[in-house]
């Protein structure tokens, strides 16, 4: 449906009421709005509010194209003598389409509407026009958020003395009810423009409008996987959120299709039962609604007014809510759905978006659990196809403990959601989605620590993925179901390829509650063992000895420039590097100067001599090309082998100060980074025993870093 002939311009109609003078706009979302502050000043004032920062314009509609010609903008009461927000509670026939192709958001609101619950914490009922201003709460990558617009609304005249005026997008049947429109307008809002919501998944919206998880199952050829209708009735059940939808070739978008069916186009699931007939026997059936909400509907069996229904007793028809109206909502029977449907969606809710019980005591919502990070750097290290370096992206352990109630495989039922966060907007900075997927390992208790940490490389070497996701996808993101035994459990997400950067949400969702933590070691400093020293390294001693005396000078005390001129004039032999700089000999001094006079004596520069030697050894260890550069990847193993473990977060801060753009730490950098985090973990270490650490520790260690 396109917008055609939709913006002629007429004259508009003076507004009765005041503007409310506003800072000059700042175009889309930006999380500063308060509503309570906004309300305040309108009543206060007597003007209705004008969104600022998503002004009646074309630019709100349209930002990529010059429109023809700009539509008007009115309120509810400017269209209609009683504007309600809502007209008997909200419905899935208040979803109507308007001239927009985002069929995907209206499947999605059709399916909110079935749950008064669910739609009541998007939009509160309470609210009406007296300010002008409508709150909605929408989910974002782990939190919800508050989007304000106010009710002005995109309308076209139609000519007609009885309704002058329609509105140009979502709206309901109910010429007088505006939640739908309203909500579609602050959706928009959220991603930056109607404009953006012109194809989508319906899987988006779901989980934006409840903060669940949606999985999206594919039919190929007729052919399900086995027990899908028992997924579907379970997730009926459990009020999941349902769409479903019809593959379509190029030109075919929204056209009819075979019996009746749209082509390309996303209907909402808004009922899934088992029915009984006269002779006993059961049938399966799904009912179905058409966002359009018209006379386009389904005409096989089980349609509207077809022989099928003779075959079921009234009063079964009673209990699953026949209706033969043409409002694009109907019956099929499975068998056929699975024929002529290609794609379910189901958004299964977690315990902040619905109650945990039902009336009937039924439990709905899933356990969950959900980790934020990042592929950064050391941490996007792409999927298996990257064997060196798959192992240094993120990781999180779940430890599967309690077969789901009915299941008699004793398995348990995770489903695992992957969200890459806020790409759309890099859209505009020339970037977009990431290709993005995840793998599950089953993990033997030997490779376990208590926290765990993670998974060395060899580990990944050495086992297969007990599981993974049904593909890498280029979306916002892949959600799969898994049926696992009990036992231990890692999940890795990764970009398809290495050294991504996109910040992403993991959730694991399941029937059972179960322990989950992110793998990651706490940073401090652990004992190691020393090796003896080798020749080389015994000679070195001794050369350096013989020129500390030399350069020290009688007192036997040396400072950091002196400092730096012998430990150059040593190792700019050995290394390709520029030698060491004055702050990293000032860093050793300052970690190794005990009697604090500013100077190393002999025994601490001997003491000095011993912490280099090892820091030197791993730094050998593991630049294997003798480039003099210790590649970032092999950070955390060269800091792990000197005693020194660092977390997910200092390891990042430690390559974005100390690595190239090319993700390498010279031999001077590596070195300052050891100083700083020796000095760092003993001042955390002296602290704790004198009763003095209040602060936070992760903060102090990264500040420390960035010094």
């Amino acid at each position: 449906m396109g917008f055609g002939n939709l913006f002629k311009r007429s004259k508009p109609k003076a507004s009765t009421r005041a503007r409310v003078e506003v800072a000059p706009p700042t175009r889309g979302y930006s999380g500063k709005q308060n509503y309570d502050d906004i309300v305040a000043a309108c009543r206060a004032s007597g003007q209705l509010w004008e969104d600022p920062e998503f002004p009646a314009d074309d630019k709100s509609i349209f930002p990529s194209i010059q429109m023809p010609q700009s539509p008007h903008w009115k309120r509810p009461s400017e269209i209609c003598s009683d504007p309600q927000l809502f007209v008997g509670g909200g419905s899935r026939f208040d979803v109507m389409q308007g001239a927009l192709g985002d069929c995907w958001l209206l499947a999605a609101v059709a399916s909110l509407s079935l749950h008064d619950e669910l739609l009541q914490k998007v939009i509160s009922p309470e609210q009406d026009f007296s300010t002008g201003c409508i709150k909605f709460s929408f989910w974002q990558y782990g939190e919800w958020k508050d989007v304000l617009v106010d009710d002005r609304l995109p309308i076209r005249y139609t000519g007609k003395q009885d309704r002058p005026m329609d509105l140009i997008f979502m709206h309901s049947d109910q010429h007088n009810e505006f939640w739908s429109a309203l909500l579609e307008k602050a959706y928009a809002k959220l991603n930056g423009s109607y404009e953006n919501l012109k194809g989508g998944q319906t899987s988006e919206a779901m989980e934006d409008f409840t903060g669940g998880v949606t999985e999206v199952i594919n039919i190929k050829g007729g052919k399900a996987q086995p027990d899908l209708f028992n997924i579907m009735k379970r997730a009926n059940d459990r009020r999941s959120l349902m769409g479903c939808s019809i593959n379509a070739k190029p030109g075919e978008v929204e056209a009819k299709g075979d019996m009746g069916l749209v082509m390309g186009h996303a209907y909402s699931i808004t009922n899934v039962v088992k029915a009984t007939l006269r002779n006993g026997q059961q049938v399966e059936l799904v009912r179905i609604r058409n966002p359009w909400g018209n006379e386009r509907e389904w005409e096989g069996a089980w349609g509207d007014d077809s022989k099928e229904w003779k075959m079921m007793p009234e009063e079964e028809k009673k209990s699953i809510g026949i209706s033969y109206d043409d409002d694009g909502e109907f019956w099929m029977c499975y068998q056929d759905f699975i024929k002529y449907f290609q794609k379910v969606e189901l958004c299964a809710l977690g315990p902040d978006s619905a109650k945990n019980d039902d009336p009937k005591g039924k439990k709905i919502r899933w356990e969950a659990h959900e980790e934020s990070h990042s592929w950064a750097n050391v941490t996007a290290g792409g999927c298996r196809n990257f064997p060196d370096t798959f192992w240094a992206n993120p990781q999180v352990y779940i430890k599967v403990e309690d077969p789901d109630e009915d299941d008699d495989q004793d398995t348990s039922t995770i489903i695992i959601g992957l969200m890459q966060k806020d790409r759309r907007k890099k859209k505009q900075e020339g970037g977009g989605m990431r290709t993005i997927g995840f793998a599950i390992y089953q993990v033997p208790d030997e490779y376990l620590t208590t926290p765990p940490s993670p998974l060395p490389k060899g580990f990944f070497l050495e086992h297969k993925a007990y599981a993974r996701s049904s593909s890498f996808i280029n979306s916002r993101g892949i959600c799969n179901r898994f049926k696992v035994p009990p036992g231990n459990y890692v999940i890795v997400p990764s970009t398809f390829k290495a050294n991504e950067d996109a910040n992403f949400l993991l959730r694991i969702f399941s029937e059972k509650e179960h322990h989950s933590v992110p793998m990651d070691e706490e940073s401090g400093m652990h004992e190691i063992d020393q090796k003896d020293k080798t020749p080389a390294e015994v000679a070195q001693a001794a050369e350096f000895h013989r020129i500390f005396l030399k350069v020290a000078g009688e007192d036997e005390d040396m400072d950091a420039k002196e400092l730096m001129a012998l430990l150059n004039a040593v190792y700019k032999k050995q290394f390709d590097f520029g030698g060491f700089s004055l702050e990293t000999c000032r860093s050793m001094v300052s970690l190794m100067d005990v009697d604090e006079s500013g100077k190393l004596g002999c025994e601490e520069f001997v003491d000095l001599y011993e912490l280099i030697t090892l820091w030197q050894r791993a730094f050998r260890k593991y630049d294997e090309d003798r480039s003099g550069k210790l590649a970032s990847i092999e950070l955390r193993n060269a800091l792990r082998d000197i005693g020194l473990t660092v977390s997910n977060a200092a390891l990042h801060c430690s390559v974005l100060r100390f690595a190239s753009s090319d993700g390498e730490i010279e031999f001077d950098d590596y070195i300052l980074l050891c100083c700083r985090l020796r000095t760092c973990f003993e001042t955390i270490q002296a602290m704790k025993r004198g009763g003095q650490l209040g602060l936070d520790k992760e903060l102090f260690i990264k500040t420390c870093i960035y010094l």
